[in-house]
């Protein structure tokens, strides 16, 4: 369903990283909201190592007609070598902030 809400996250190495991602996400209006979390600690395997970072969560509301195109531009800009992008559907809600969302694609 194409008009569906998506709730994507995605971690960035920084502030600076995290704030150019959501700016140019929401101003091609690939995005209608990125929230940014800083502070967040990852442990993760990398290339046969464990590995913990301090990293920026971004929660990116978006609707499933965007989001081929949002993962496609986030892919391009993003420093990693392989970036986290995990799209979850929202399946309840306030619904005119959901309507918000769609409104804005």
């Amino acid at each position: 369903m194409s008009d569906a809400v998506l709730l994507c996250y995605c971690t960035c190495p920084d502030t600076a990283c995290a704030q150019k991602l959501a700016d140019v996400l929401v101003g091609e209006r690939l995005a209608a909201c990125v929230n940014r979390i800083p502070g967040i600690a990852s442990t993760y395997r990398w290339q046969g190592e464990v590995v913990t970072d301090s990293e920026v969560l971004l929660l990116i509301k978006t609707t499933a007609a965007q989001f081929d195109s949002l993962k496609e531009r986030l892919l391009a800009l993003h420093p990693y070598e392989l970036p986290e992008l995990i799209a979850v559907p929202v399946t309840e809600g306030h619904r005119p902030y959901l309507d918000w969302v769609r409104d804005q694609g």
